[in-house]
């Protein structure tokens, strides 16, 4: 294992800031259901569209596409309240709830696309306390792949990125990480395909613990 690829496992952090869909909770099925039906509505390629959608707030997904008569806010309002009422299957990562109920409280933040309502009915179904800091969507004026709630969710800890590592499970959140100039550690149990990069990765936190030195700089630590 290269440095790059083992640095994740090798520093302190003053904080962790994690990404919420595919990074601590899986809520794929759900968010597909709802993303299918809508694209199936729009006449796409439900195939080629699906793997746009993920890590990203709704309203730049639609944005993006461009679709004549569409309105992005509108119809990503219309998503979200279908996503609030379809929390079928969303469950937490394994071992999620413990480590993260293992951190410091003040020490970690929740950075997710997703609108608030949204985060808090996913939270509430995967079984994970609603944390003392989160960034969601209306907190920002861009959202990931640009770097602003990652700068955000640091600010609210009253830290600097460079000081945080950053869990992420897609590429936008991946190059948000980045841009904001934390560490990133790639959470891969939501894949199906091998992500290419040259961060740490990580399965789920079922072989992992945090460690908490005495100035309450965290650490991540393999069982066993």
């Amino acid at each position: 294992m290269s440095a790059v690829q083992s640095s994740a496992f090798a520093k302190a952090y003053s904080g962790f800031l994690f990404d919420m869909d595919g990074t601590i909770i899986n809520s794929i099925a759900a968010a597909e259901r709802v993303w299918g039906n809508w694209a199936r509505s729009k006449g796409l390629d439900v195939e080629k569209f699906m793997p746009t959608m993920h890590g990203k707030r709704g309203v730049d997904t639609i944005g993006q596409l461009n679709l004549p008569g569409v309105d992005p806010i509108a119809e990503s309002t219309l998503i979200m309240e279908a996503e609030i009422a379809d929390v079928e299957g969303v469950v937490a990562l394994p071992g999620a709830v413990d480590f993260l109920a293992s951190l410091p409280p003040e020490r970690w933040a929740i950075v997710t696309s997703s609108p608030y309502r949204l985060a808090m009915a996913r939270l509430d179904a995967a079984g994970i306390p609603v944390p003392r800091f989160i960034v969601t969507a209306e907190d920002v004026k861009v959202g990931k792949p640009d770097p602003q709630g990652y700068i955000l969710g640091a600010q609210r800890l009253g830290l600097r990125t460079s000081d945080c590592l950053v869990f992420e499970d897609v590429m936008a959140g991946i190059k948000a990480g980045e841009a904001a100039g934390a560490d990133v550690l790639v959470i891969t149990a939501t894949h199906s395909h091998p992500v290419e990069t040259d961060h740490s990765t990580l399965l789920n936190y079922e072989n992992v613990h945090a460690r908490v030195d005495g100035e309450g700089k965290m650490s991540i630590v393999r069982n066993g």
